[in-house]
C-alpha cells in the first residue's frame, strides 16, 4: 500500500514539474528601449541601514530613457540611520525622491502603507517594487518595463539570494524553485504567487482594483494585488524567466528569521485558490513518503525516491541554467534535505498560529 501511494505521488510531482517546465518555457514580445513608459521604482525600507547603501547604488545604475524614470524612497519610520543615508544619496539625484510615512491609509499598516503613499504619489504608469535588502541589475527596470504591451498590467521577475554558505545556498535554490512554480502558473494564466521585491505594474490597473486601501489586510500584499487584478479578467499577468530582470537579496542569517520568513509567505498563502492546495498537497505527499521511507523500506521505494531527486535536480538544472547560475547547484543535497523537512512540517506551524512577526512589528 505504501508504494502504491509513493507511485501515485511521484507520478502526480513528475507530471507537475513537466507542466511547470513547459510554462517557463514562454516567451512574450518587447518593447524597444526607444518605446518605454515613464516608470516608477519604489523602495519601502524601515531600519536597513546596513543593507540600503548597496541597494542605492544599484538603483543609481539603472539603465533607462533619460528623463523616464523616477525613484521613490520611503522611510517608514525607520529607528536608525536608514533616512539619514537615503537624504545624503540623493542630496544631488533629481530622479531620486525620499517620502517619510506621516499617515496610515485607511486600515493599512508596515510597509503595505508604506507602498500605497508612495504610490499616490508615483508619476511613473509603470510601477516598479524592490526592497532595501535587494540588489537590482542594471537592466532590471528596463526588462521588466519592456514587457508591457497595452493589454499587459503585471510583470514579474526572478529573485535570488547570495549563496556563499550551504545554509544561503540552500535558501537560494527554495527561492529559485518557488519562483519558478509561480511565473510557471502565471504563464498559464493560472496565478498562485509572486514576490514583491521584483514585481512591477500598471497604476491605473492597481487604481482599478482600489489600490492597496480597497484589497483586506495581508503580510504578503504582493499575493494580495497579483489576485485583485487577475480577477478582473481583463490584463495579461506575465513571469518571465530573464536573466535581465534579476534581482539579489540577502539570505536569512538564522533559523529562526528563515522560520519567521517562511511562516509569513505561508499565511498569506492560505488564501491562494483551490489549484494552489492541491500542487502543495501533492508536494505534501511526496515528501511525506521519504520520510516514512525508512518505516517502509523496499528497493522499489527507495528507487523512487532517487526519482524524485533526478526530477529536482532536472527543473532546477533548467531555471538556473537560463539564469547562468547552474554553480550554486552544488547547494542541492542540503537543499533536498531542507525541502523536504519544511515542507512536511510547515502546515503544522501555520495552521495552529497565523500571527507573524515581521520588521519589529506583530501582525
Amino acid at each position: 500500500m505504501y508504494e502504491l501511494i509513493f507511485l501515485i505521488a511521484m507520478c502526480c510531482y513528475f507530471l507537475q514539474t513537466v507542466w511547470f517546465i513547459l510554462g517557463l518555457q514562454k516567451r512574450f514580445p518587447k518593447k524597444s528601449f526607444e518605446e518605454l513608459p515613464f516608470a516608477t521604482v519604489i523602495v519601502a525600507s524601515r531600519n536597513e541601514e546596513k543593507n540600503i547603501p548597496a541597494c542605492l547604488e544599484a538603483l543609481n545604475n539603472l539603465e533607462y530613457p533619460e528623463g523616464k524614470l523616477e525613484i521613490i524612497l520611503v522611510d517608514d519610520k525607520s529607528t536608525d540611520k536608514t533616512g539619514e543615508i537615503i537624504s545624503s544619496f540623493i542630496s544631488d539625484k533629481p530622479k531620486f525622491k525620499k517620502i517619510v510615512t506621516q499617515k496610515e491609509i485607511g486600515h493599512l499598516k508596515g510597509k503595505t502603507n508604506a507602498l500605497a503613499i508612495a504610490i499616490e504619489q508615483a508619476k511613473g504608469e509603470i510601477i516598479l517594487t524592490t526592497d532595501a535588502d535587494c540588489i537590482v541589475s542594471p537592466t532590471w527596470a528596463k526588462t521588466l518595463a519592456s514587457y508591457y504591451s497595452d493589454d499587459v498590467a503585471i510583470v514579474n521577475g526572478f529573485t535570488v539570494q547570495n549563496a556563499k554558505t550551504q545554509f544561503a545556498g540552500m535558501q537560494h535554490l527554495d527561492f529559485v524553485y518557488l519562483l519558478s512554480v509561480a511565473s510557471s502558473t502565471i504563464n498559464y494564466n493560472k496565478p498562485l504567487s509572486c514576490i514583491g521585491n521584483n514585481m512591477s505594474f500598471r497604476k491605473s490597473a492597481y487604481n482599478e482594483v482600489g489600490g492597496y486601501e480597497n484589497l483586506p489586510f495581508s503580510v504578503t500584499e504582493d499575493f494580495n494585488l497579483l489576485f485583485a487584478i487577475h480577477k478582473l479578467k481583463k490584463y495579461k499577468i506575465i513571469y518571465p524567466l530573464d536573466i535581465n530582470s534579476l534581482v539579489t537579496t540577502l539570505p536569512c542569517t538564522d533559523i529562526n528569521s528563515l522560520y519567521r520568513q517562511k511562516k509569513r509567505w505561508a499565511v498569506g498563502g492560505l488564501k491562494a485558490p483551490l489549484r494552489g492546495f492541491f500542487i502543495m498537497g501533492s508536494g505534501w505527499v511526496a515528501h511525506l513518503a521519504i520520510l516514512l521511507l525508512p518505516f517502509f523500506f523496499t528497493s522499489a521505494a527507495l528507487s523512487l525516491f532517487f526519482f524524485k531527486l533526478i526530477i529536482d535536480f532536472l527543473f532546477l538544472f533548467f531555471v538556473l541554467n537560463e539564469l547562468k547560475l547552474t554553480s550554486t547547484l552544488k547547494y542541492f543535497i542540503v537543499f533536498e534535505i531542507y525541502f523536504i523537512l519544511y515542507v512536511v512540517l510547515l502546515p503544522f506551524a501555520v495552521l495552529p498560529n497565523r500571527k507573524v512577526l515581521w520588521k519589529g512589528r506583530e501582525y
